[in-house]
């Protein structure tokens, strides 16, 4: 491993080659860094190791050497691994690509057959792909040309490899593996491509103080290093490595970043739902410090803020819609809850998703909306359940649907039930895009009964006698205000505003009727 190909040290790709490099156990050197958390990686060429006096000498963690192409395994690979983890250090293993050999995915299920998986036990380190000098460049062995340093591969055949390699990795193991390199090489032979910052980096550089170059990392996917390994010559056997940070840090490292609290909480839960089924994953570290598990029926999810909950059934489908996660309703907060009367619901961190048999699966987002529905008692109030989710006009104005009305909001009017009788009328009226725009005040109910709302442009008003009529805005409602409205002498309207030849127009009352013309003005032609 290292700049010097020093990670070729199992037997070659057929028996009748021979090994092209040696590596004895050597530990001339003495230096090691001061920060970070001390380490090692080891292969077959360390047949020897005394392991406890590698964690005396402050060794916390170990890499071994698995395997090689599809056709090498370290024999020593099962002893060295246990051995490692029996004096209490985290362990994992790595893998020595040789790209023109096989595809990334063939190397990737080779790799994890022979050692290469990963378990979030805290002890197992994620799996490793060393990607570096090609050992057998210049070389053709039984018929095969191995190509130059670069493995006669392209920048952007050998970016293509590694994330082949990567992704049949997470998809067997849950983890991306780490990337094993040395800046130079990789620079030279794969272009320092970017898009790489999702795998951590293991450099491979080797100054004279962590000062030097330790931190020379291929800048366009990476700004730093999660282990350096520093020396070849010792203080440890094998190779010598610093982790890039505290113990706390590697062991969450570990864990894929997954907190202890985080594992409980999901055992815990999961120990408590049987109508999960069996796991179907590992558990994951996933965005922003979250954790989840898939299981036969669902999944539980799990961060510091909201705890673990359960993700499951038309809920969870729902979720999964709007883009699980990533989506605009964030985590869940709770665990789905179903009603008496079968209805289910599920709160998450930027709203709510609601099910009923009648009106399928809403969203219920934080907001104004949600606010008003809230302040008239949720489903338990008068609207019931949502039976749309939030709509967004042109306008930037928005709106849902309930089981027994709607809620409408603007920037200026704020937010507002339409419900009833009044909403049948204002439905008549061609809802908001009609001459009456949308509601200012909720609908208003009278201790006689009677009903009545403000829109933008007039009110509608109701009455077990008159039905519903319309009061726009204009010179007639001017002259009722100055009446005293339904409370005045005129009463409720009994009709709409309509014409009566020319340019008069009337609108009549219960005690009586307002004529308007540009020439009289608002007159009272009678009264109570």
């Amino acid at each position: 491993m290292g700049q010097r190909s020093k990670r070729v040290t199992g037997s070659s790709p057929s028996a009748s080659i021979q090994k092209l490099s040696t590596e004895s156990l050597s530990t001339e050197g003495t230096w090691m860094p001061t920060f970070g958390v001390q380490g090692l990686d080891v292969s077959a060429h360390q047949p020897s190791i005394d392991w406890q006096q590698q964690w005396n000498m402050g060794a916390r963690f170990a890499y071994v050497k698995a395997s090689e192409g599809n056709y090498y395994t370290n024999e020593l690979f099962g002893s060295q691994y246990q051995a490692s983890r029996s004096v209490g250090m985290i362990r994992g293993a790595y893998h020595f690509a040789i790209p023109n050999w096989s595809s990334g995915a063939d190397q990737a299920r080779y790799f994890v057959q022979n050692g290469g998986g990963w378990t979030a036990d805290g002890y197992t380190m994620p799996p490793v792909l060393d990607f570096e000098f090609n050992p057998y460049a210049g070389r053709t062995i039984n018929g095969f040309y191995f190509g130059n340093t670069c493995y006669g591969m392209a920048p952007a055949q050998l970016s293509a490899w590694v994330r082949d390699f990567g992704n049949t990795m997470q998809s067997l193991t849950g983890r991306l593996p780490v990337i094993y390199t040395n800046t130079s090489w990789w620079n030279q032979c794969l272009g320092n491509p970017s898009g790489f910052g999702d795998y951590p980096l293991w450099v491979a550089a080797y100054p004279s103080s962590p000062t030097n170059n330790a931190g020379a990392v291929p800048t366009a996917s990476w700004s730093t290093y999660s282990i350096w390994q520093y020396s070849s010559t010792g203080p440890f056997a094998g190779d010598s490595n610093v982790w890039n940070g505290s113990y706390a840090d590697l062991s969450a490292f570990a864990n894929a970043g997954i907190p202890q609290a985080a594992f409980k909480a999901i055992a815990d839960l999961a120990a408590g739902s049987p109508m999960l089924g069996k796991p179907v994953t590992n558990v994951r570290a996933g965005l922003n410090g979250s954790v989840s598990q898939g299981y036969e029926n669902g999944a539980i999810y799990w961060t510091a803020s909201t705890g673990a909950h359960i993700s499951a059934g038309v809920i969870r489908d729902a979720w999964a819609a709007q883009g699980w996660e990533t989506g605009p309703l964030g985590y869940p907060t709770t665990d789905v809850r179903t009603a008496a009367n079968g209805a289910q619901s599920q709160g998450f961190q930027n709203g709510a998703i609601y099910w009923t048999a009648s009106t399928g699966a809403q969203i219920s987002p934080n907001g104004p909306i949600r606010n008003a529905w809230a302040a008239q008692g949720w489903e338990a109030g008068p609207l019931g359940y949502p039976t749309t989710g939030v709509r967004t006009a042109a306008n930037g104005a928005q709106s849902q649907g309930f089981q027994n009305g709607a809620i409408y909001w603007t920037a200026s009017t704020g937010a507002h039930i339409s419900a009833g009788v009044i909403r049948d009328a204002w439905a008549a009226q061609g809802w908001e895009t009609g001459p009456l725009g949308y509601p200012t005040t909720d609908v208003r109910t009278a201790a006689n009964g009677a009903q009545s709302q403000g829109f933008q442009n007039g009110a509608i008003y109701w009455t077990a006698s008159t039905g519903a009529q319309i009061s726009p805005n204009g010179p007639i409602r001017n002259a009722w205000a100055a009446q005293g409205w339904e409370t005045g002498p005129l009463g409720y309207p009994t009709t709409g505003v309509f014409s009566i030849g020319g340019q008069t127009t009337a609108q009549n009352f219960q005690g009586g009727r307002i004529d308007w013309s540009p020439t009289t003005g608002a007159k009272i032609t009678s009264g109570r």
